[in-house]
């Protein structure tokens, strides 16, 4: 009777387990020309990026860098141009390690 418990319990987590949506806090991203891992927190595991040849990046300027303190985990901020998929073109991002 207690086995039939066990293997109740131990269902109903596999079930919650596999409903409940998962979502990738990095991903991979051309940054400046080179494939990097973007986390959107600093804990986060970088996964491994595949070999990718990235665009040309165009000239552009930086955008001005407003002074501010970088979020907790991380010790600097920069300004970086991120290829978006969406509308194929690079953009300045600000990136934080």
């Amino acid at each position: 009777m207690r086995k039939l418990g066990y293997l109740g319990l131990v269902a109903a987590a596999a079930l919650v387990a596999l409903s409940s949506r998962v979502e990738a806090a990095c991903t991979c991203a051309c940054i400046n020309g080179t494939m990097q891992a973007i986390c959107q927190n600093a804990i986060d595991l970088k996964p491994i990026c595949p070999p990718t040849i990235c665009g040309i990046v165009p000239p552009s300027i930086a955008p001005i860098q407003r002074p501010r303190v970088p979020p907790i985990g991380t010790t600097s901020c920069h300004q970086a141009q991120v290829y978006n998929q969406a509308t194929r073109r690079y953009e300045w991002r600000e990136l934080c390690n």
